[in-house]
């Protein structure tokens, strides 16, 4: 008789994610126990409970979630649940604080439908908040470039602080040592008019309700694909519908929030699902991205 496939849900936050929650369930979760405001100190008797109460062989129907609004608050719960298995005894776990993962991962898989990265020139714009680096990330790894991340591409990773980008490209360049990235201030109009003016490819990854980017992004010559990651109006970049979805704007192929929305939504349905496949999968950015690619 097969076990029931349980998912277990960690928030840092006051309340857990309904968002998490629903997709969960529209995932085909059997249980989902979910635990707000957890901490660090908590995380390995949750842990426990969950590797101590099935046999080894039944491990791979219970799994983790990790979401959460504060990314940092996350990150360290997902490795204390890390350091909290042993041997065989351990389940499959998945990181997605603020969809960042998931969404970084269905962005770059939009942009990769109409334009090869290779020797490309890259904008991100509030690059420095976690979906751009995760965006960052994935562009300068070997994951969009067959397995080599000396693929060429330049990627301006903005901030409204010059300190800012140059800290996040450091942490970058770290894992990623070939790749080229760049740090770029756009704390005025002016400057984000440069960071864009040479660019293929703009990713706007800022908060919710803050316009980037200008319509003089579209007098752009070199611009090939535009992608706003902001649902909440005013638009991240001014004149991208949050429905669009490979909508054209001249020669530039332009998404909205919304546009990469359906795609993010399946990336995150299907990663639950691998859960269940083993009890020793760790899904994060590079392994969502790849199950993104199989969509």
């Amino acid at each position: 008789m097969s076990k029931s496939k349980i998912l277990i849900q960690f928030d840092p936050d006051p309340q857990t994610s309904t968002f998490d929650s629903v997709v969960a369930i529209d995932s085909g979760v059997d249980q989902l126990f979910r635990h707000n405001a957890v901490t660090e100190a908590q995380v390995q008797g949750l842990v426990h409970g969950a590797i101590f109460t099935r046999g080894v062989d039944d491990l791979k129907s219970t799994a983790l979630f990790f979401g959460g609004s504060d990314v940092q608050s996350t990150e360290a719960l997902v490795a204390q649940a890390k350091s909290s298995f042993f041997g065989p005894m351990r389940v499959s776990l998945m990181s997605d604080p603020n969809g960042c993962n998931t969404t970084a991962a269905a962005a770059v898989l939009c942009a990769q439908k109409h334009i090869d990265f290779k020797q490309k020139k890259i904008t991100i714009l509030a690059g420095t908040g976690p979906v751009g680096m995760r965006i960052a990330h994935l562009i300068g790894g070997p994951a969009t470039a067959g397995g080599d991340s000396t693929h060429g591409a330049t990627i301006k990773v903005c901030s409204r602080t010059v300190a800012k980008a140059e800290s996040v490209c450091n942490q970058l360049n770290i894992n990623l040592p070939e790749a080229n990235f760049i740090p770029w201030e756009t704390s005025n109009s002016d400057q984000t008019e440069s960071a864009v003016s040479d660019a293929h490819v703009v990713f706007a990854a800022g908060a919710a309700g803050v316009e980037l980017l200008d319509t003089r992004w579209q007098r752009l010559s070199k611009l090939e694909v535009a992608i706003d990651l902001n649902g909440v109006p005013p638009a991240g970049i001014a004149g991208i519908g949050a429905m669009d979805k490979a909508k054209r704007f001249g020669q530039t192929i332009c998404y909205g929030a919304i546009g990469v929305g359906g795609l993010k939504m399946k990336i995150h349905r299907s990663a639950i699902q691998k859960l269940f496949q083993s009890n020793d999968q760790t899904l994060e950015v590079e392994e969502i991205f790849a199950i993104g690619k199989k969509i």
